[in-house]
């Protein structure tokens, strides 16, 4: 899959701007701040309906506007597929499918798939859980887009409960806030499960090509690997976040919990939210679920958050991305699509050797988009489309 043409309309610095693409490799060319990272935002955005610089849209509207439009064609072999995502800062955002009638921005989800590398991505190492959190999220919808609605739905429980253990604070708690949570207990356990299901088969998709990814970037003297860390294992560390180990009777080893069906985990979540009530109605807020949860990164016998220096932190961060990569490569071979590689100011973060060895790996992915304020930064492996970035739009491409 290749993206051909992309439109803009009040996003971010553009108030329009046209970009025509092609297969193959593409180096968008500009001064830092003209806008080179907008574009790739904007196609990152039409495939996970968020973006990896702000948590929020309105930040995506150009200053003074209350709507942007991003239109983008999609070329799958023969089939290409026309899309139109209308961002609204005060109303539930928009999407149309080959000019068809409006429908959710969600259900576009899947039929633009991006795997995309940015300087933002060292959270993923150095962060908290929720960037690691996120990262999972993000890659399982763009596989099995029907698990926005398992987020989604496991979102807005979660909203509910923590709203009524806050209420329940301070010895508050009545049998009508017992009851009614018991009621969200059992609507937390079930999504809950769903989506400890779904990232547990995730993870085990990953680890061998994040494995594999980070021999190929490095000297192969440590080996990249991840530890699921669930709150059904039963330990929570000071800030509630999940860790190592587990008490007698729980799962105390990913391997159990991934032999364990969803209506399985669904009994243990609800067990869980009962051995935990005392300490979250003291504190008022859901202590137990997958927003608790810790995708723990390993270089050799060490977590690589506070060991890693800052090279193998970026390998492992780039690693992630390529394992994504490869997991969506697999789905494409099982009918998905390949996905649109985009490397957003990159390689000037990294040093020679792994600049080369990056632009070796993609190079021969279907598309490869890439930004960078200085052309001397991309390796000659990039070889390929210039396309030079001015204030406000774009400069006809120069084909070498």
């Amino acid at each position: 899959m290749y993206l051909e043409q992309l439109s803009l309309t009040d996003f971010r610095s553009y108030a329009q701007v046209d970009l025509s693409l092609e297969p193959g490799v593409t180096v968008l060319v500009g001064s830092n701040g003209i806008g080179k990272t907008n574009l790739m935002e904007a196609i990152g955005y039409l495939a996970t309906l968020s973006s990896h610089r702000v948590s929020t849209d309105a930040p995506l509207l150009r200053f003074g506007t209350e709507r942007a439009m991003i239109r983008a064609k999609l070329v799958r072999g023969e089939q290409s597929t026309v899309l139109e995502l209308e961002i609204n800062g005060g109303r539930a955002n928009r999407a149309r499918i080959n000019r068809s009638n409006p429908v959710r921005a969600r259900d576009i989800l899947g039929i633009c798939q991006t795997v995309l590398f940015a300087p933002e991505d060292l959270a993923l190492v150095k962060g908290d859980p929720s960037n690691r959190r996120r990262f999972l999220d993000e890659l399982l919808v763009s596989l099995v887009p029907r698990h926005a609605a398992t987020r989604g739905d496991y979102d807005r429980v979660l909203k509910q409960r923590n709203a009524l253990l806050k209420s329940g604070r301070n010895g508050k708690f009545t049998a009508g806030h017992e009851a009614t949570l018991d009621v969200w207990d059992q609507h937390m356990a079930r999504a809950g499960a769903e989506l400890l299901h779904a990232r547990l088969e995730l993870v085990e998709l990953l680890q061998p090509h994040l494995k594999n990814a980070y021999a190929q970037l490095t000297d192969g003297s440590k080996e990249a690997g991840t530890v699921y860390r669930s709150t059904l294992q039963g330990v929570l560390d000071d800030d509630g976040e999940a860790s190592a180990g587990g008490p007698s009777g729980a799962p105390a080893s990913l391997e159990e919990l991934r032999r364990l069906s969803v209506e399985e985990l669904t009994e243990r979540y609800i067990q869980a939210f009962a051995a935990s009530r005392r300490k979250e109605l003291e504190r008022g807020i859901s202590l137990v679920g997958p927003h608790r949860d810790e995708l723990e990164l390993v270089l050799g016998q060490a977590p690589a958050k506070g060991y890693a220096s800052h090279g193998e932190t970026w390998s492992m961060c780039l690693s992630l991305r390529l394992a994504s990569y490869y997991v969506m490569l697999d789905d494409a071979r099982t009918g998905g699509s390949a996905p649109i590689l985009i490397l957003d100011d990159v390689f000037a973060e990294l040093d020679v050797q792994r600049r080369r060895k990056l632009a070796a790996i993609v190079s021969g992915a279907e598309q490869v988009l890439v930004t960078a304020a200085v052309e001397d930064d991309i390796p000659a492996e990039l070889a390929g489309r210039r396309v030079k970035v001015i204030p406000g739009g774009i400069d006809e491409p120069d084909k070498r």
